[in-house]
């Protein structure tokens, strides 16, 4: 005798059908992620770790998810973040005023530079690190935060078991295979970002200042953010590291919001297979294609 329509036993099989029919469209939509991001790892001829979270569902899809890569500046917005938690929680004031002297001086100053001599607020300093990845200002908010150990820390209480500070900038980013000092992984990076800008982590205030400074950087307008779509608003974070003991890193953390749909978040981290002066474009472009293979697959 067939069902009564109104029988939940009824919607409980239609439930499972509909699911066991989408089951297959699914993996391959994420297999076919997955060879993507492999062959653009091989186009680019270097290591590229990458990790794809769509916050509304929680799907993740990426390569080398858990291996180690070097933070450089991207732990920056994070540093920025846990500013403006700790200002939530009244731990700190956003207006105090740090003095900035010529003992602060670093490679890489674009706003802490002309500041030297004078104060600037924790504010400014955070939106510094964040916008302009200065190196300066990333040095003084450690220090205001107990120093790399510090955030380190405080990215543990955000539920973050990999992603680890050990050194101040500009020495962070001397990192040499097998060094896991001041290194994450993608899918700790992509869940931690998730967590600072869709959670009540940070006050609803505070997320949206955070994001605006993302959307405001430039640093990265070449990477991730290259490859999503125009109509997307899109944020993010780079990292960028060049020393004679190791292969150049090329780095980015990206959140865009697409019309109408929970944030996606995109962690790029890339280990060139090549030394050089000055960031190459086709490291840039390794990037770029991973946003373009992330908005893709959140297009489904």
């Amino acid at each position: 005798m067939p069902l009564p329509v109104h029988d939940p036993s009824r919607r409980a099989v239609l439930a499972a059908l509909a699911a066991a029919a989408v089951a297959p469209l699914e993996a391959r939509r994420q297999d076919a992620t997955v060879a993507a991001l492999a062959a653009a790892e091989t186009a680019a001829g270097g290591r590229l770790g990458v990790c794809i979270l769509d916050t509304g569902s929680g799907r993740i899809v990426g390569q080398r998810l858990d291996e180690r890569f070097a933070l450089c500046s991207t732990f920056k917005l994070a540093l920025a973040a846990i500013v403006l938690r700790e200002a939530d929680h009244g731990r700190l004031r956003l207006d105090d005023l740090v003095p900035v002297t010529t003992s602060d001086v670093v490679s890489h100053m674009p706003v802490t530079g002309p500041a030297v001599g004078r104060s600037l607020s924790l504010a400014a300093l955070a939106e510094a690190a964040q916008t302009t990845s200065d190196n300066a200002a990333a040095n003084l908010l450690l220090a205001r935060l107990g120093g790399p150990a510090g955030f380190t820390r405080r990215v543990r209480e955000a539920g973050d078991t990999e992603t680890r500070l050990d050194r101040t900038e500009t020495a962070l980013n001397l990192v040499v295979p097998g060094d896991p000092r001041d290194t994450t992984t993608p899918r700790a990076m992509a869940v931690l970002v998730a967590r600072l800008m869709t959670t009540d982590w940070l006050s609803a205030a505070a997320r949206d200042r955070l994001a605006g400074w993302m959307v405001a950087t430039t640093t990265g307008l070449q990477r991730i953010r290259a490859g999503l779509p125009k109509d997307w608003r899109a944020g993010d974070k780079t990292g960028t590291a060049q020393a004679d003991a190791m292969t150049d890193k090329v780095n980015d953390i990206a959140v865009a919001w697409p019309p109408g749909r929970a944030p996606l978040v995109v962690t790029g981290y890339y280990d060139s297979a090549r030394r050089t002066a000055t960031t190459a474009p086709g490291d840039e472009a390794a990037l770029a294609e991973v946003g373009r293979i992330a908005a893709a697959w959140a297009r489904g």
